[in-house]
């Protein structure tokens, strides 16, 4: 803690451990939008909200609201670009400590409202200061999602090819299967 703040912005674990991300003297690089943290499929990123032990005025105390944008808002520092909002920082004095919100970079989730990473892709986060708190730095975040080994499940949306045929050039080959077909089923 320093002057009743807490530093810790976020943190990247998985299975070899945490590894904390935005500690004293990383935030010059956080407020400049070029802090770029690199991920794997499964693990996890920990957003710690702002936090004050010392009482302090409401204006001083900072409050945000996070968005996953696409690189448009990232570079812009425009929620409204494709944007949507994914945590609010909210409670600065909160008695438990700090909020802490985590993102699981998955393929696949379970849930409606969740969202799917693909390796090798970057994913944007930006900072908005609440509403009733103008004038406060937009903070930038640049998530790379490392591409896998496994290249059978990278991408959870199907590819396009420039295949004009429309499906019928395999036609032919299902022809050929077909009496294959036949002799293993029993009659």
């Amino acid at each position: 803690m320093q002057n009743g703040f807490s530093t810790g912005i976020c943190s990247v674990c998985s299975e070899g451990g945490c590894f904390d991300g935005v500690e004293d003297g990383g935030w010059s690089r956080f407020l400049h939008g070029e802090y770029t943290v690199e991920v794997a499929i499964n693990d996890y990123l920990d957003i710690y909200c702002p936090h004050y032990e010392d009482h302090l005025p409401q204006e001083r105390m900072e409050r945000y609201i996070l968005y996953m944008v696409n690189y448009d808002g990232y570079t812009t520092c425009n929620h409204h670009m494709k944007g949507f909002k994914r945590w609010e920082c909210n409670r600065p004095m909160s008695p438990n400590g700090p909020l802490k919100f985590s993102e699981k970079f998955q393929l696949f989730t379970p849930f409606s409202l969740g969202f799917e990473f693909r390796p090798g892709h970057e994913y944007y986060y930006i900072s908005s200061p609440h509403p009733n708190l103008g004038g406060k730095p937009c903070l930038k975040l640049k998530v790379y999602v490392k591409p896998t080994n496994d290249s059978l499940y990278e991408s959870p949306e199907p590819f396009l090819t420039d295949d004009s045929s429309g499906g019928w050039a395999l036609t032919p080959s299902l022809w050929l299967m077909l009496p294959l077909l036949l002799l293993l089923c029993p009659s």
